[in-house]
């Protein structure tokens, strides 16, 4: 599999892990650095303004490790001033790239006019990530989404603008804003912003939760990498899997519960390293419920973990849970048929031939939304 540079940063493979709020802190990304194959982990989004500020919290979600290598931070805002001194304080603690989010669909980062928002103004955009990609020699990339809404498709234009304008890569997200995260992944939306740069790599995202999946999206886009996100939070083997799958056309097999569980204990125990045991353990309550989608039947499991107070009561939690879950196993050990998860399929909305795209979609013009700002 070959690697993937981002400008000067080199990437050992092609595959980043993609930020997502509240979720890809630093025992996230550790613990999916220690199972192996990923290229490059990207932090939670960080408010440009809040860093500026030093608001505790912000400088918590750049924390990182001298094994959280190499790492990016995701900043978020609309003031070219304040993403410009955001961007030379992450670069002076030695963060290795940048990127600059222009996808997320939640209100309050729209509302400011960060996130999907940016998608709409493409020449005032274009200028801010100039002014950013000038002020610092580390790597500058851009994550977004398709457009507004499907009548509104603005990525394959906006990227050629980000391109001129200096950043070292896109990753693109193949829904809109108006889908949030339902609905399917438009794979040829990506490819029309792999075939509008001229040199720039193009990171697909978006529902690649198998091996399979990732190679459909290689095949169908052509993108360059692949960026997961909520599928990393409940299989963070899927990184070393896709690997072995690209390697050797053999999908590898899913996790042992044994190993489900070892995984689970190594991030509850970074947790409590970098938050401390009361506090890591309540954030913890949100995690342990994403490696139980493979666990088969969890209901015990799920009850008893969003209640997790110290890291006694975990070992508690899983010695319990395991009586609790015998029931369901045959004379080997595994679950029987009838209680095994479903298999991990595909969600990508079928490519549509080119002739087939709506016309509005290959606009020019880049519309705003309709309303005020705030209803965004």
């Amino acid at each position: 599999m070959k690697a993937l540079a981002l400008g000067s940063l080199q990437l050992s493979t092609p595959l980043t892990l993609s930020p997502l709020a509240g979720y890809t802190n630093l025992p996230m990304r550790m613990v999916i650095r220690e199972i192996g194959g990923i290229g490059l982990c990207t932090t939670d989004l960080v408010n440009a303004r809040s860093l500026i500020e030093r608001n505790p919290k912000a400088i918590k979600l750049i924390e990182s490790h001298p094994l959280d290598k190499p790492f990016a931070v995701q900043l978020f805002g609309s003031v070219a001033s304040e993403m410009v001194e955001a961007s030379k304080i992450v670069a002076d603690l030695g963060v290795d790239s940048i990127d600059i989010n222009m996808g997320c669909p939640v209100r309050k980062v729209v509302k400011i006019g960060g996130g999907s928002a940016m998608m709409t103004q493409c020449v005032q955009t274009a200028a801010l990530v100039r002014q950013m990609v000038n002020a610092v020699k580390i790597p500058i990339t851009c994550k977004m989404r398709l457009g507004w809404d499907e009548e509104n498709i603005t990525a394959p234009e906006l990227a050629v603008a980000l391109e001129e304008a200096g950043v070292t890569a896109i990753t693109v997200h193949g829904r809109t804003r108006e889908q949030g995260f339902e609905g399917s992944v438009h794979l040829h939306g990506i490819r029309r912003v792999v075939e509008a740069v001229k040199t720039i790599p193009v990171i697909g995202n978006g529902d690649v939760t198998t091996p399979q999946a990732a190679a459909m999206m290689w095949k169908e886009t052509g993108c360059t990498g692949i960026g997961i996100g909520r599928g990393a939070f409940y299989n963070p083997w899927i990184f070393k899997q896709i690997i072995e799958f690209m390697e050797t056309g053999v999908c590898p097999p899913e996790p042992s519960f044994e190993e489900r569980i070892r995984v689970l204990t190594r991030h509850l125990d970074w947790m409590v390293e970098v938050f401390g045991e009361t506090h890591g353990c309540r954030l913890f309550r949100k995690v342990g419920p994403w490696y139980s989608k493979r666990f088969g039947p969890s209901s015990f499991f799920n009850k008893k973990i969003v209640l997790l107070t110290s890291r006694t009561q975990y070992d508690e939690i899983i010695s319990t849970y395991r009586e609790w879950r015998s029931r369901f196993l045959d004379e080997s050990g595994e679950l029987q048929p009838r209680y095994r998860p479903e298999e991990l399929g595909l969600n990508f909305r079928e490519c549509l031939p080119e002739d087939s795209e709506p016309a509005v979609a290959k606009r020019i013009a880049i519309p705003v939304p309709k309303g005020p700002q705030e209803l965004w």
